[in-house]
Formats: structure tokens, C-alpha cells, sequence
């Protein structure tokens, strides 16, 4: 099927539009998330304690029968807050042990309050205690449970505690909240705003590609007919 020049044209100018106003959040996004400051968007400047003095552990043995002869993949000894835990990874996932006593670390709300504030920096006072009923895009890449803390800061920080292992997964604020909107119309992906391979802008790049061709082709079919009939009359002149 032959498809004429003006309807191309016509087809090209809104398509156009639309890879136009496409490239405009592209270069307003990449300039927005490359003025902002890194370490501000990561959470700014993380508390950095001292690391206890390893203690006696002479407790093993009781974690040991705790575990009760379960399949244990791996043991890590880890400092924790103020003190050290046996991280023991095991078939129904990791356990924390207190070095000192051998009793077992559940991550409560208030042990996981003591770690955000642990990782702050400052001294914020702590607005809510939350555990995520389902994961929240800032904490996207992990798994529940998780806890989150809000605290009365600058930067209405948010931080996350792992209710599992008691780490602290994620340091956010409101900078880091504008870098992920932005972060979202640059990747178009305006659900998880994880993936430049979804459909939508696989679909945006084969349109830039294709805007591009017609271009040309449109440039050398129409545009430029006018000016070689002058230059040929001219040319031919002499």
C-alpha cells in the first residue's frame, strides 16, 4: 500500500508531538536528578559508632540447642546496636542469638526504633512506628517484614528496618521522594519505577527510531525538492 506524502507528513507531525513532549521530561528529569545531592537523596550523613568489643562466647552452645539440631547453611557473628548477634542462616531463613546470653532477637517495634535512631545521625524525635502491611515503592526491592519509622526531621525522614535480620534496608526523605518522582517519568515505568526494558518505552524508543527515518525521508522526498529545482535552473545557466 502506497502511502502519500502529506498523509506521512500528517502522521509524522503528531507522533512528533508526542515523542516531543517525551523528550522534554526525559531532559527536564535528567536535569532535575542530576542537580539534586547524592548523599542528600541517599539519606544524608549515616551514624557511624563505634563497633563493640566482641564478647565471650561461651553462649554458642545454648544457641546450639536452641536450633535443635536444625540444617544450619551458614553462622555469622555481626555487631548489633550496642552488642553482638549470631546471625544463623538456616532452612526456614536467618535467626539472630544474642552473643552474650544465647537468647533469641525478635525484631520488635521497639528494637527496630533503636536501630533507625542508631542510624540517623542526629538526635530527630521518632513521629511513628509502623510495620508494613504490604511493601511501599521505598521499599521496593526488599520483602516484608519490615518496619517503618518516621521521624520529626528536616526531611520528614522515613527509615526501614528489616524484621527479620533488625538491618537497616532504606534511609528516605522528602529529596529522595522528588528524585523517585522524577526517576519515574525518565525510566516511564509509573508502577514499580524499577525497569527500563517494559513495553511503554521499548515502544517510545521504536517511535524516536521511526520519527527519525521519516524525517529523512520526508527531508529529502519534499522538503529539498523546491531548492534543487533552483539550484538545476541555475546550474543550467551556465
Amino acid at each position: 500500500m502506497r502511502v502519500s506524502s502529506l498523509t506521512l507528513r500528517r502522521v509524522h507531525k503528531w507522533i512528533g508531538l508526542i515523542i516531543g513532549i517525551q523528550l522534554i521530561l526525559w531532559t527536564l528529569s535528567g536535569a532535575v536528578m542530576s542537580t539534586l545531592d547524592h548523599e542528600t537523596v541517599a539519606g544524608g550523613p549515616a551514624a557511624t559508632p563505634e563497633p563493640p568489643a566482641l564478647p565471650d562466647r561461651s553462649a554458642w552452645p545454648d544457641v546450639a540447642r536452641r536450633l535443635g539440631g536444625g540444617d544450619v547453611v551458614r553462622v555469622a557473628l555481626r555487631p548489633f546496636l550496642d552488642g553482638h548477634v549470631y546471625e544463623v542462616w538456616t532452612s526456614d531463613g536467618p535467626k539472630l542469638f544474642d552473643v552474650a546470653s544465647g537468647e533469641p532477637v525478635s525484631i520488635d517495634a521497639a528494637l527496630a526504633q533503636r536501630v533507625a535512631i542508631a542510624g540517623h545521625g542526629g538526635a530527630p524525635r521518632v513521629r511513628s512506628v509502623t510495620p508494613l502491611a504490604e511493601l511501599e515503592l521505598a521499599v521496593r526491592e526488599h520483602e516484608l517484614p519490615i518496619w517503618r519509622i518516621d521521624f520529626d526531621d528536616e526531611g520528614n525522614s522515613s527509615f526501614y528496618v528489616s524484621g527479620v535480620d533488625g538491618r537497616l534496608l532504606e534511609r528516605r526523605n522528602d529529596t529522595w521522594r522528588t528524585w523517585d518522582f522524577f526517576w519515574m517519568l525518565h525510566n516511564m515505568d509509573y508502577s514499580a519505577r524499577t525497569s527500563f526494558n517494559h513495553p511503554l518505552i521499548v515502544l517510545v524508543g521504536f517511535a524516536a527510531l521511526w520519527l527519525a527515518i521519516t524525517g529523512f525521508w520526508l527531508l529529502f522526498r519534499t522538503a529539498w525538492r523546491p531548492d534543487f529545482r533552483v539550484l538545476l535552473r541555475r546550474f543550467s545557466k551556465f
